[in-house]
């Protein structure tokens, strides 16, 4: 039997929600509404019950999320378009053997499409995704689809019955599954509303459990778009599931409050709830609560925002010293009363702890969802906090491309992007902080140079047309809703002004147990490099098409990387140690550096995901460093300027991006004389990217490291020390797909004691209990924060006597230039400051608890090693 009209899926295993359901003695428990009869296995529809909306319930999965609403009680398919299906999430059909029964009151809606065969509306039976996930099914799931078709025809799979009936009004449309001798007989009815008048039928037998087993869902299906789609195409009503077959879990739910997300910075917790479409409900109301002795305290409440549809919570003078338990309330009014849904979690305790562990996620496809692994594998380290840096989903997630317009329908296809990254990793953030930074397909391009938020011309095309001109393709309000959602919770921006059409800013610091973070936009306000190369370079997707062309030689172009404003931000940034900052790192959506290769001659990446996979300890012969402009390799002089100034505060670097998990050390002007930076693998891999660079017979690589490690120039002519790469190779683990396209996650591990940072670089499928010598090959590595600035010295100033100093930062800066060279917090009652040229310095010493400095100015290079100043803060 032929499955019609199905999916390509892939996904993984489920993690049981910590969603709960309440009620107060003025309202209906909202069990009531989603499950009508919890005996005998029965469900029956609510919709009946909800005001008209632009979502369709808590315990189902529209596919897609905007083209399913609930309008006078029925839930409808608002397009006329194929495949569009409505996914059970509370119940499924099991495995074990029994009888059940599905019915739905049904009324065909588009009357263009009668006597077309090919549309039809129905059940979905037996949906699967690749992995065992009701999620996974929800998605992508393929299975047998029954129902009546646009010629009246009732159907089971490929079987049509010959008569037809005319769809002239609402009917009842009932499945029944029985089982004789381990088989299933299906008997498909068709009934006139309000009576038992059966108008219609068809059966078929010697149908297997297995086919039967998954997700069942309503389906619409419409191939003919007569009228471009937006004709609305079913509209269902009470839909009655029972029998012994069907599987009830009420802890599988998705929303109204899908997920929460928060950060503490300076004693404030700002927490973004991510809820559904459910906005325009009247008189909704949403509040934060904390735990109290044995009960709850509203310590706030909010509005979600119309377009992004998250609640933002700002708590000022927020002690951060134990674990508190948190729950987002939110009330709804339904027509039989007000229900009450919340979302729990816990806001973890500012770790104390010399030992700072941070996770490090980006670049999140759907070939794993919903990647179970990944949170289950990630929690077991333990984090203290968590970053996602970017490409939290790709344009193609879930299925169905993007939808860019009207602003309203756009702004739900995000959201249903979105929604579905935070089904799969909302248990990883639920209890420790965590940033987001939205990168380029966040905002539905493959490459973005933001041009200071400039319209990106999509007249001519939406491609590399568009993109290649620098800008925004999507309007500023949808660009706002997806900063919004993902980085409204972040601390407050360090210049709000926004950009170019109003587009908003979110770069900021961020101090969280003792660990500075520098929260950078590294798109927004770079050049696109069409409009800075000359014509003869002819740039496509920031590539050089021209193999004539030398970039190296096009160093002092004046192109924008960070801009002005980022610059100004990094210069004082890496001198502030407040906050009790000890150690700092910067956060941002790719890295300095092009850490790629591909075969010798290629002028575009396009070939990537076409690259044969090697076998372990081969390599790759015959590559070349690309030139893509993408990365922060260029532009380069932009480069070396951001470096001079993220190396003065001993920073790491923590990027995403770029598919391939790499450490390297930056250098300017000299290899190594910059500071670290550790490019995370991808979580899910479309573009598994590789490093086989040539090797010259005078090529050293780094001690006891693999050959592609040691000193390196990138395409654009950079400095870098590469130390780890995890290539991409055959792991023998399924789907390859994912697991030999090097995916997986990072750990960073902040030793303020030490003053050093352990780097891991994890595979999604490694259970680090199991196996905890897993990482991928070259890790883990530790570095010092003093690594951080490579820059070798000349000499070393006499040593700086701190005992009388409870906090002291140390600051150095040259008399000559009148330039910061460095500013670092040290834990030690004795440090001696090296320099890196001769001249004369100013020390500024300060207590960063108390604010209280000296500047000690004009010192030399010590004369003898012992050479002390005493330092004494008035």
């Amino acid at each position: 039997m032929k499955r019609r009209h199905a999916v390509k899926a892939i996904a993984l295993t489920t993690v049981t929600p910590q969603f709960l359901f309440g009620k107060s003695q003025e309202t209906k428990p909202v069990i009531e509404g989603i499950i009508s009869d919890l005996k005998a296995s029965q469900y029956e529809s609510n919709w009946h019950n909800w005001p008209d909306m632009l979502w369709i319930g808590p315990e189902y999965w529209g596919n897609r999320l905007q083209d399913w609403e609930i309008r006078n009680g029925k839930a409808v398919c608002v397009v006329s378009e194929e495949n569009r299906t409505l996914h059970s999430l509370t119940h499924q059909i099991d495995e074990k053997a029994g009888n059940f029964q599905s019915k739905v009151t049904l009324e065909w809606l588009n009357k263009d499409a009668l006597g077309n065969q090919e549309a039809y509306t129905g059940f979905r039976l037996g949906a699967k995704g690749k992995f065992s996930d009701y999620r996974s099914a929800a998605v992508f799931g393929e299975g047998i689809d029954c129902g009546i078709n646009g010629a009246g025809q009732l159907f089971i799979g490929e079987e049509t019955s010959e008569s037809k009936i005319p769809l002239s009004g609402p009917y009842i449309l009932q499945l029944d599954a029985e089982i004789f001798d381990n088989k299933y007989e299906l008997h498909l009815r068709l009934f006139e509303l309000d009576n038992d008048k059966v108008v219609s039928s068809i059966s078929l037998g010697n149908i297997s459990n297995q086919d039967l087993t998954g997700n069942i869902a309503m389906v619409s299906h419409f191939p003919d778009k007569t009228d471009g789609g937006d004709t609305p195409a079913v509209a269902f009503s009470k839909w009655v599931l029972s029998g012994a077959k069907i599987r009830q879990s009420r802890d599988q739910v998705f929303g109204p409050i899908c997920f929460v997300h928060y950060t503490l910075h300076d004693g404030i917790l700002k927490m973004g709830a991510q809820l559904a479409p459910v906005e325009k409900i009247n008189n909704l109301k949403v509040s934060l609560q904390i735990a109290k002795g044995t009960g709850w305290v509203n310590i706030q409440e909010g509005s979600p925002d119309p377009l992004g549809r998250v609640v933002q919570f700002k708590v000022d003078n927020y002690n951060a010293e134990e674990k508190v338990p948190y729950r987002v309330k939110l009330e709804l009014p339904l027509k039989d009363g007000i229900y009450e849904y919340y979302y729990e979690g816990s806001i973890a305790e500012e770790p104390k702890t010399d030992k700072v562990k941070l996770a490090v996620f980006s670049c999140n496809a759907d070939y794993g969802f919903p990647d179970t692994e990944v949170s289950v594998h990630s929690l077991k380290h333990r984090p203290d906090l968590a970053v996602f840096l970017g490409d939290q989903f790709y344009e193609g997630t879930g299925g169905f491309g993007i939808q860019i317009s009207p602003l309203e329908k756009s702004s739900l296809d995000y959201l249903r992007k979105w929604y579905m990254f935070g089904w799969s990793y909302r248990e990883i953030f639920r209890n420790i902080p965590a940033a987001f930074i939205p990168d380029d397909h966040d905002v539905y391009h493959g490459n973005v140079w933001g041009e200071s938020g400039k319209k990106a011309p999509t007249e001519e095309g939406w491609g590399f047309v568009a993109q290649d001109q620098g800008g925004y393709k999507m309007p500023p309000e949808w660009v706002n809703m997806v900063q919004l959602t993902q980085t409204g919770h972040l601390p407050g921006p360090f210049d709000p002004t926004p950009v170019k059409q109003g587009i908003t800013t979110y770069y900021t610091d961020w101090v969280y147990g003792g660990i500075s973070f520098a929260i950078l936009e590294d798109r927004k306000f770079k050049t696109a490099p069409k409009n800075m190369l000359p014509e003869e370079a002819k740039v496509l997707n920031g590539f050089i098409q021209n193999p004539e062309f030398d970039i190296k030689a096009h160093y002092d172009i004046d192109a924008e990387l960070l801009g002005d404003r980022q610059m100004k931000f990094l210069e004082q940034w890496v001198t502030d140690w407040s906050k009790d900052a000890e150690m700092k790192a910067v956060l941002s959506q790719t890295n300095f550096c092009t850490v790629a290769t591909l075969p010798k001659g290629s002028i575009l990446d396009d070939i990537v995901p076409k690259l044969p996979i090697p076998n372990p300890g081969e390599y790759v012969h015959g590559d070349a460093p690309t030139v893509d402009m993408d990365s922060n390799g260029w532009p380069q002089k932009c480069r070396d300027e951001a470096l001079r100034v993220i190396r003065k505060g001993f920073a790491l670097h923590l990027a995403g991006d770029q598919h391939l998990g790499t450490v390297v050390q930056y250098g300017v002007e000299e290899f190594g004389d910059a500071g670290f930076a550790f490019a995370g693998p991808a979580l899910n891999n479309v573009w598994p990217r590789r490093w086989w660079p040539p090797l010259n017979s005078d090529h050293q690589p780094l001690e006891g490291k693999a050959p592609y490690t040691g000193n390196f120039h990138d395409g654009f002519g950079n400095k870098i020390t590469v130390h780890a790469a995890a290539n991409p190779h055959k792991t023998g683990q399924k789907p390859a797909l994912i697991y030999d396209r090097a995916t997986g996650y990072a750990m960073v591990t902040f030793d303020k004691n030490e003053r050093t940072m352990k780097l891991e670089c994890w595979p999604r499928f490694i259970d680090p209990d199991k196996n905890p010598s897993g990482q991928y090959q070259g890790w883990p590595i530790t570095i010092s924060q003093a690594d951080n600035y490579g820059r070798k010295a000349v000499g070393f100033l006499p040593i700086l006597d701190l005992s009388g100093i409870q906090n002291p930062v140390v600051q150095l800066i040259n008399d000559q230039s009148g330039e910061i060279e460095y500013s670092l917090r040290v834990r030690w009652k004795s440090f001696r400051p090296k320099v890196y040229e001769k001249g004369k310095y100013t020390l500024n010493i300060q207590d960063a608890a108390t604010g209280k400095e000296k500047r000690f100015p004009g010192i030399r290079i010590a004369k003898n090693e012992n050479e002390t100043l005493k330092v004494i803060l008035g």
